[in-house]
Formats: structure tokens, C-alpha cells, sequence
């Protein structure tokens, strides 16, 4: 099964809202909600794949040759490569009935872990959303990460606890989520947390925790303060919030701001190709998410599909690292790119 074969495989069946394309850019699905869209108009999802378009890479051939290797740790785990697959939740209700939670993660979590790679899960109103994403992790022996709303404190505990018994290597919380609809109409109330709040639900917990949704150098501060193992740089892939700058924009200046801190930055947002992941790792990330086309892939070839787009993204990101002089993920540095007029 190639890609193409994948992409043409999940229009069949991904419902009515993605559209499956050949580049998941953000234009096609604008501010389609339920589905892939933006509650505004869809600039920022856009935009986040446009800005990676505008950072390219220094071909330079004239090195030692070797054989490239793209195998990268976090916490502990080692990885084949520094991509993770993105928290989706709520599946059958943005992208078609082909799917629920339960089994759209079983398939995801086994497929990742399969080749070499581990995926984030999401979570939703529906408490089977949670329940589902934690029961898969636990199929694969805690190679997983499930991620959390910024609910109220006690439904945040309850929901830890059950990402505690999963068994995951690492667990997060997407706190720009605080700008989905549905969490500003919870009672208790939800959305935005504090320094203190984040510190405290960070420290009942031992496992790695990850703040995803940090679009600022302050933010990012924050998270740091708070205690996170990780940030994930994120604007909810445009979807909360239009006329946000775009994830590969403000990278450099949070990789900047964290330099030597130990705290760990992944970045996502319109990263679509091996070549967006190099250019990424270039610009300091540890490693990237990418959410979206693994939708598309399991509902383009469930297992299969999830392999397909895998090896594809392994491929391209080997490719540009030979074409570069970069033969480990180490090797990568700023100087293998070139960002164009913004």
C-alpha cells in the first residue's frame, strides 16, 4: 500500500468534513467543526503549514558519507525517529462512524509502537473518550501518552489517575484547549490554568508530564515553572484561535528561552513531510507531533495505512539528513537551513 492508495482509501470513509487531501494544509476543511476545522475562519491552521513552506534546507553533499541514523530517546524510551502521532479525540464525531475511541487507538497505539514510534491520545465531553485512550495504552505497555483538558480540578485528578493506571510512559495536558467551546460551559468551571495550579497537578504525579499548547517565550517560562518535563509548541492546529502566529515562527525564540533548562520542547502544527520534521529539528526542537494524516492514515488502511505514512515520513527525513550532512539527529543544526522572507 502506498500513500496515495491510503489517501484515496480514507475519502471513502472519513466522513464529511476532511476531505482527505493530497496536502492537509487547512484549506479544504476552514472552519468545519465538528471535523478537522477552526471555530473562526481557519487562518491559523493555515498558516501553520504555510511557514514551514518558507523555511528550506541546505543541500550540501560535500561531507563523509554514512549511514544516517534518525533513532532519538525521550524520557527514557528510545524512538526509531522524533515524531509522535497527535492526540485526536472524539473520533466518530469529526471524522465518521467508521471508528469509535476505542478502536481508533487500538489501531493507532499498536501500529506506532509497531514501527518504532509512540502516539499521543486525546480526550473529550464523553468519558469513554479518556477510558478508551487509556485502556489501548495499556495493549501496548504504557507506549503512549494521553492527554489531558484543562477541566476542573477534580475531573483533571480523576483523569489522572486513570492515565496513571494505564501504565504511559509520559502523560499531557493541551491547555489551549481552554479555548474549545465546550470547556467554557463546564460547572464546575474549566479552561485556563495558573503557575500554581499547573505545579500542583504537575506534582502528584511522577511520570513525565507535558504542557502542549505553548505558542510564547512567557508561556513557555510558565510551563517551566510549573515543572513540565516538556512543552509541546502548539496552537491547538489553529483551531482555537485565529490570527495566531504559526508554531515554525516562534520555535527558534522558545528554544531560546528554554536553552539548558532540561525541559524538552516537540513542536507541531502544519508538519506534514520528513523534510518539515528536519526543518524543525534544525530550528531546536527535540521532536515533533503530527496529528491529522495519522487520521487519514487509519482511515485510509487502519494498520497498514498507520505503517505506510510512518515509513514515508522516515524516509523523507533520512533523505534530507544524508542531503544535509547530518547522519544522527544530533548532527542537525540551524545552519542546515535557510528561512525565507516572512
Amino acid at each position: 500500500m502506498n500513500y496515495q492508495e491510503v489517501l484515496e482509501e480514507a475519502r471513502k470513509t472519513i466522513g464529511n468534513y476532511c476531505k482527505a487531501c493530497n496536502i492537509c494544509n487547512g484549506k479544504a476543511c476552514g472552519n468545519k467543526i465538528p471535523g478537522p476545522g477552526a471555530k473562526g475562519n481557519g487562518d491559523t491552521a493555515i498558516r501553520n503549514y504555510d511557514e514551514w513552506q518558507k523555511v528550506r534546507v541546505n543541500m550540501d553533499t560535500i561531507c563523509a558519507s554514512g549511514k544516517v541514523d534518525t533513532s532519538t530517546e525521550l524520557f527514557g524510551k528510545k524512538f526509531r525517529m522524533p515524531v509522535f502521532a497527535g492526540p485526536v479525540g472524539a473520533v466518530n464525531l469529526h471524522y465518521g462512524e467508521k471508528y469509535n475511541d476505542l478502536s481508533y487507538n487500538q489501531i493507532l497505539l499498536k501500529a506506532c509502537a509497531e514501527n518504532g514510534i509512540a502516539a499521543f491520545t486525546g480526550d473529550g465531553t464523553n468519558e469513554n473518550v479518556m477510558t478508551s485512550a487509556t485502556e489501548a495504552i495499556k495493549e501496548v505497555n504504557g507506549m503512549g501518552v494521553p492527554t489531558v483538558k484543562p477541566w476542573s480540578k477534580e475531573v483533571v485528578h480523576d483523569k489522572m489517575m486513570m492515565v496513571k493506571e494505564s501504565g504511559s510512559f509520559a502523560a499531557a495536558m493541551d491547555i489551549d484547549a481552554a479555548g474549545l467551546p465546550f470547556l467554557k460551559n463546564c460547572v464546575p468551571p474549566a479552561g485556563s490554568k495558573s503557575v500554581e495550579e499547573l505545579k500542583e497537578i504537575i506534582s502528584e504525579f511522577t511520570i513525565p508530564f507535558i504542557v502542549k499548547g505553548v505558542i510564547t517565550v512567557n508561556g513557555a517560562l510558565k510551563a517551566k515553572e510549573a515543572g513540565a518535563a516538556a512543552i509541546v509548541v502548539s496552537n491547538h492546529g489553529g483551531r482555537v484561535l485565529d490570527q495566531c502566529p504559526a508554531t515554525a515562527e516562534v520555535l527558534s525564540e522558545i528554544v531560546e528561552a528554554l536553552k539548558n533548562s532540561g525541559v524538552k520542547i516537540l513542536v507541531d502544527g502544519g508538519i506534514r513531510t520528513g523534510v518539515d520534521v528536519f526543518k524543525a529539528l534544525a530550528l531546536g526542537a527535540d521532536g515533533v507531533l503530527i496529528a491529522r494524516p495519522f487520521v487519514t492514515a487509519v482511515y485510509g488502511g487502519a494498520n497498514e495505512g498507520v505503517k505506510t505514512y510512518i515509513d514515508k515520513i522516515a524516509g523523507e527525513l533520512e533523505d534530507a539528513m544524508a542531503m544535509c550532512g547530518a547522519y544522527n539527529i544530533k548532527d542537525i543544526t540551524p545552519s542546515m537551513i535557510r528561512i525565507m522572507n516572512r
